[in-house]
């Protein structure tokens, strides 16, 4: 096995990063990225609509291909490896990220009918375009069992919610889709040529998470629900696949024409999942280990133990057997904008600031010192709230406050944040020993680390690779080419912890009135009724 390979593929919100590892140890033999060119940093947005955010198709599998034979060229450059030990292929991508397609699997954008439309794109997940639709599936599913596995509130970034409003909005593109996939379900397909949506096999991740299939009501939700919302949900039902796997399950092989294009043998190509579980595999997430991505915006991600896990746990994104390790059950939440919110600050209201130079100067004042205090929703709230119609706030400006002390006090509000859903999980028992991130963030600003584990009075270890995400995905084609279980793959291909960083007991001493006020904040209806009357003034103005 010394010799064998996998091929992990990470779709994110910006481009795709492809990672060569090798199964005995998880040595990464190659890594390379691609962007996509469309939109603004692959995201397409309207100056319309502050709420809409659109992928093209188009881009995905020209940036996988120029990123994983780059990956793949790189590893030549080695003696131990030869294409042809490549034995699997992983992917996770973005999500909820669904994309509207014909009766072949094609998206409906590369038709010349529907290049100009918006709703022929892929439906980034952080498009809250579907705010209403999630709105009134909540209100229609209320005393039914549907919402029990998405802490009680379906969203406006997830599966069935953005199809309704491509069906009551957009009803020539809608009405020309055969079906809809998810991403992290296309893209395996694609790698195996699959035609047909019917018997298709995709990932229960984005299945169970975004798209409410349990085993507890049989898999999706009944037609005659689906019909009370819309006739066309009830029809796309009957196209999508009935029965959703674990991610390691094999989807298929490589087809011919990807073997040509990438040089490899007819490798195994797992069921896809959704990026933040597989990044949590590849930083070795386990019971009693929290996994937070931190990116564009963060997921955190447990997975249960011995014992058994609320199935109705509030407040979190979904609780869903084998979304993240086969016989486990994860659990998801997180933040809708994290990395987005101090990007925004720098770019949009500095105008292309420094974000090292910022952190520096940020660094340096003390916990409290600014009389800032901040909350984190400019992209709304993914958990514990659950509502993407709330906005960002900064309290406590005066005309000497400077850049350095706002740019901090985002930074305090998305821990605050993270602190709030800590402490929501662990109220209902699910226990976290240690937290572990990963991502781009994690790995290049050490005082956000230290400030996360200064607000949370908890140590925050880095993850031990840098491409978790695409390791994760690497390990579970490792697994569908039959090299054993994912947990034991990820015993062998996960390295250990990088930097560790203590708790500051002053500092958190110092948080703990900040965090206090915070709530206040994050608790006052009176204040997210303020929020959505602006919204609604904004609309129709």
């Amino acid at each position: 096995m010394a010799d064998v390979f996998a091929l992990g593929l990470d779709f994110g919100t910006a481009s795709v990063r492809a990672v060569v590892a090798r199964v005995s140890d998880g040595a990464e033999f190659g890594s390379a990225s691609a962007p996509y060119p469309s939109g603004e940093n692959g995201v397409i947005v309207s100056r319309k609509d502050p709420q809409l955010a659109r992928q093209h198709p188009g881009d995905y599998l020209p940036a996988l291909e120029s990123a994983a034979r780059r990956a793949l060229d790189q590893a030549e450059g080695r003696s131990a490896f030869a294409r042809a030990r490549v034995a699997g292929i992983g992917v996770d991508t973005t999500g909820s990220t669904p994309l509207p397609l014909d009766r072949d699997l094609q998206p409906l954008a590369a038709l010349p009918r529907f290049q100009a439309q918006e709703a022929a794109l892929a439906w980034l997940w952080k498009d809250h375009t579907s705010a209403g639709h999630a709105r009134r599936l909540n209100q229609a599913a209320s005393g039914l069992p549907y919402l029990s596995r998405c802490g009680g509130a379906y969203q406006a970034e997830w599966f069935w919610a953005k199809v309704w409003n491509a069906l009551e909005h957009a009803p020539d593109v809608a009405g020309a889709a055969y079906t809809w996939l998810e991403l992290a379900d296309w893209i395996p397909a694609s790698l195996c040529g699959r035609r047909r949506a019917e018997d298709l096999p995709i990932g229960v991740c984005a299945a169970g998470h975004k798209g409410l299939y349990s085993r507890d009501w049989g898999g999706w939700p009944a037609r005659d629900f689906l019909e009370s919302l819309h006739p066309g949900l009830a029809r796309l039902r009957d196209r999508l696949p009935a029965q959703a796997l674990v991610a390691g399950t094999p989807a298929g092989t490589l087809s011919p024409d990807w073997q040509r294009r990438l040089q490899l043998p007819p490798a195994a190509v797992s069921v896809g999942a959704l990026d933040a579980h597989l990044g949590a595999v590849g930083a070795g997430v386990g019971p009693g280990t929290l996994v937070k991505i931190l990116g564009t915006s963060t997921c955190d991600i447990l997975v249960s133990g011995d014992a058994p896990v609320p199935r109705d746990l509030p407040g979190v994104s979904g609780v869903v057997e084998g979304s993240v390790l086969p016989g486990r059950t994860g659990i998801e939440a997180g933040q809708s904008a994290v990395g987005d919110l101090f990007d925004w600050f720098a770019r949009v209201v500095l105008r292309a600031g420094d974000h090292d130079a910022l952190s520096a100067a940020a660094a340096a004042l003390r916990p409290g010192q600014s009389g800032l205090l901040a909350l984190d929703w400019n992209n709304g709230n993914r958990c514990v709230l659950a509502d993407p119609e709330l906005s960002g706030l900064l309290v406590g400006q005066t005309l000497h406050s400077s850049a350095a002390e706002i740019y901090r006090a985002l930074i305090e509000a998305t821990a605050f944040g993270a602190r709030r859903i800590l402490d929501q999980v662990t109220r209902y028992g699910i226990p976290v020993e240690r937290v572990v991130a990963c991502g781009g963030i994690a790995r290049k600003n050490a005082f956000l680390m230290q400030l996360y584990a200064d607000v949370l009075g908890r140590p925050m270890e880095a993850a031990g690779s840098g491409e978790a995400c695409a390791l994760g995905a690497a390990i579970c084609g490792a697994a569908a080419a039959g090299l054993g279980s994912v947990e034991d793959l990820q015993r062998r291909m996960v390295p250990p912890p990088g930097r560790r960083y203590e708790p500051d007991a002053a500092a958190h001493a110092r948080y703990d009135p900040l965090y206090r006020l915070y709530l206040r904040l994050h608790d006052d209806e009176d204040l997210r009724g303020l929020m959505k009357e602006l919204l609604s003034i904004r609309r129709t103005s």
